[in-house]
């Protein structure tokens, strides 16, 4: 059985607003994203986290023996995919 995908009325009334072409990078970063994610080509980015955020993040993705850059792109993946 397949998961039924529920928007709310909010999300669905900014929907109607959006422009063709942020419909077709949606899309097309939806269906690369559901492919092989290992396919797809990375990006270096920078990004400010609070250093006690950063540390205790790093502590907990090493006791469950995870790299704390994949548990981000995991948690990142998680979130687009609920």
């Amino acid at each position: 059985m397949k998961a039924l995908q529920k928007f709310s009325a909010e999300y669905l009334e900014q929907c109607r607003h959006l422009k063709p072409e942020h419909i077709l990078r949606f899309l097309e970063d939806f269906r690369l994203l559901h492919g092989s994610a290992d396919s797809s080509q990375s990006r270096l980015i920078s990004i400010k986290i609070p250093e006690t955020l950063l540390r205790a993040f790093k502590e907990q993705s090493e006791l469950n023996g995870v790299r704390y850059q994949t548990q981000i792109k995991k948690l990142m993946r998680d979130w687009l995919l609920k």
